[in-house]
């Protein structure tokens, strides 16, 4: 029944959004660790919902300069992480979870001014601890947020990324505060229950053995608030769920810490789509 409930807010919030504007066609981008992942076939399909992945400015200079890296390439920009192949593992995992329409492949969307943003009420984006928002993007990012719209940030660690990542959320809402989510919170009970929750690591669990990095050893899962309860960002700090998805068909990652970036998620998408 809540997944009923959560389609059927789905139609109606995306009908507000969406019904005036035109979506942008699907296109690839240059990738951190990704060159040629194959495209879903149902690429092109029209369905009803789908998470975007945010493409923002980062600190290496990212994309007004693209320094050199890994034999000479241009550095395509840390929001590529584990793109695209974590989104499509998660869309797939949507469809087969929830019974929300969607298709397997992400829309990348950019804080560019134009009102193409606002056709997704869903934004994800990852290494965080790296990015770099200009003034008008922040202001961007703001009012998308109090029209409805909702941000999920992932794979940061430790206190010097902590830091960047408030230094331009500070640009977005310096009024509002980022705070820990209480259990009793309904983001942890909108599809599975969550009370027990744990830190979920990286790739570099493979190589390193620990399930942090840079010394985030806590796992923290935070958010800003509108003024009528509403998570508007959701922070998961000290963790990495990006990878979690990206690796859930990898026989080494252990099944235990990626099915919890699987509830994770869809409790988070459809806490968005009934609150």
């Amino acid at each position: 029944m809540r997944v009923r409930t959560a389609f059927a807010w789905g139609l109606l919030g995306l009908s507000a959004w969406g019904v005036v504007r035109a979506q942008r066609s699907f296109r690839e981008y240059p990738a951190i660790e990704y060159g040629d992942f194959p495209v879903p076939s149902d690429w092109n399909q029209k369905t009803d919902w789908t998470r975007a992945r945010l493409r923002y400015p980062d600190i290496t200079g990212y994309p007004t300069y693209q320094p050199r890296y890994r034999g000479g390439g241009l550095f395509p920009g840390y929001w590529t992480m584990d793109y695209p192949r974590s989104d499509r593992h998660l869309l797939e995992g949507v469809r087969r979870l929830t019974r929300i329409d969607t298709r397997s492949v992400e829309p990348v969307v950019d804080l560019d001014g134009t009102d193409d943003i606002y056709n997704w009420p869903m934004l994800y984006a990852v290494e965080v601890g790296h990015w770099l928002l200009p003034d008008q993007e922040a202001r961007q990012l703001r009012e998308y947020l109090l029209r409805g719209g909702f941000l999920m940030v992932d794979d940061f660690h430790g206190v010097e990324e902590w830091d960047i990542f408030v230094n331009s959320m500070k640009k977005v809402f310096p009024e509002r505060p980022i705070v820990e989510i209480e259990n009793s919170d309904p983001i942890f009970h909108t599809l599975y229950d969550l009370d027990e929750r744990f830190q979920v690591p990286g790739a570099q669990y493979f190589w390193s053995g620990r399930t942090y990095e840079h010394g985030g050893v806590v796992p923290h899962w935070r958010a800003i608030y509108d003024d009528r309860g509403r998570i508007m960002v959701a922070i998961c700090h000290n963790m990495d769920l990006g990878d979690a998805w990206e690796h859930s068909d990898n026989p080494r990652y252990p099944e235990k810490w990626a099915s919890l970036a699987y509830r994770i998620a869809m409790n988070y998408f459809v806490y968005d789509l009934t609150h």
